[in-house]
């Protein structure tokens, strides 16, 4: 399982969603006591975008990891 802090915007959250469904495997977005599926663009945009997010997910996806890498960086 894998786990990387991010800050997501408002304006990357499509993409993010978008990266995260192309993936065959689970990914979660968690802040606290919400845990969201990264799949879910209404999820994910439930979320405190102020805040750092905690993805988890249990997989490799080229595309996902250089978004997740960006994201990362840019917290």
């Amino acid at each position: 399982m894998k786990q990387r802090q991010i800050r997501l915007k408002l304006e990357e959250v499509k993409d993010f969603v978008t990266a995260a469904s192309r993936c065959d495997f689970d990914v979660d977005v968690f802040y606290n006591r919400f845990v969201v599926d990264a799949k879910s663009i209404v999820g994910v945009l439930g979320l405190d975008l102020n805040r750092i997010l905690t993805v988890s997910y249990n997989g490799y996806n080229p595309e996902f990891e250089k978004m997740i890498n960006r994201l990362a960086k840019a917290g």
